[in-house]
């Protein structure tokens, strides 16, 4: 009998960034899309609090709750056999370490999560250092933060002048050190987020940040072009040209890895 693979683990990604094997990465609600993901090379599943917006109808990702996310990481846990599982932590369930251990705590729990994922730098250090010291993986979150688009004042690139661009390797740095595992930065521009890949030794996934991060990410509904609202321009949808949902997933898969994708057009400056 042919022997299972080994699961997806922390440790996995870290060799996949010392060998530099692009590591694909889809946000995922749901047991069946769980499955399909698996099966088409999905090496990590983001439950995303994305999901209020694409699958809820929500303007924003703020109103999502821990149950909801709990709710989600739990029938994607039951989907997946391999993937590193990743969920957000909504809202300012993590405003404080306290409340940041109780989340985390019901999402890896409950929800059955392998990772948790904290939008913020220099703000939320205290509380991944704690985290981090209870057993809890983090994965940090720099650049376009969703769920602070109310002080943002829209979805906007960030880190295009040189106090922004410095700020976020500050952070990012600043993450590695207090424990984190792995960091997204969504819209940031190519350069800095190639700069940023290259100087952390924990591997780093983009979205809307270009093709020589250690991954990429986007969200399922948009590569296939389901949400109704307007696909980022950094975006592609896969579906057309393919005869399935899993062609379409397996496509982006060989995309990721061969670094066709994200090409220039989805890339900022």
């Amino acid at each position: 009998m042919a022997k299972a693979p080994a699961p997806i683990t922390i440790s996995t990604l870290a060799a996949m960034k010392a060998r530099r094997e692009p590591i694909a990465c889809l946000t995922c609600y749901d047991a069946s899309f769980a499955q399909l993901l698996e099966h088409a090379g999905v090496e990590v599943l983001l439950v995303g609090d994305s999901l209020g917006m694409v699958v809820q109808g929500q303007d924003t990702t703020v109103p999502v709750t821990i149950e909801q996310m709990v709710y989600h990481t739990a029938c994607v846990a039951r989907g997946r056999a391999r993937a590193l599982l990743v969920a957000d932590m909504p809202f300012l369930t993590a405003a404080t370490p306290e409340r940041a251990l109780a989340a985390a705590g019901r999402l890896m729990q409950e929800g059955g999560a392998q990772m948790v994922k904290l939008e913020g730098g220099a703000a939320i250090l205290d509380t991944v250092r704690q985290l981090t010291a209870q057993g809890v993986p983090v994965c940090g979150h720099l650049g376009l933060l969703p769920q602070s688009i109310h002080r943002l004042g829209g979805y906007r690139y960030q880190g295009r002048d040189h106090a922004g661009a410095d700020a976020i390797r500050h952070d990012a740095l600043a993450l590695q050190a207090a424990g984190a595992g792995l960091l997204v930065l969504e819209c940031v521009p190519a350069a800095l987020a190639q700069e940023i890949s290259l100087m952390l030794e924990i591997p780093v996934i983009g979205i809307g940040a270009g093709a020589e991060t250690d991954g990429q990410v986007l969200v399922l509904y948009d590569m296939l072009g389901l949400y109704p609202g307007r696909s980022p321009s950094f975006s592609r949808n896969f579906l057309p040209g393919h005869a399935s949902v899993g062609d379409a997933l397996a496509a982006y898969v060989q995309a990721v890895k061969s670094r066709a994708f994200p090409a220039a057009e989805h890339s900022p400056l």
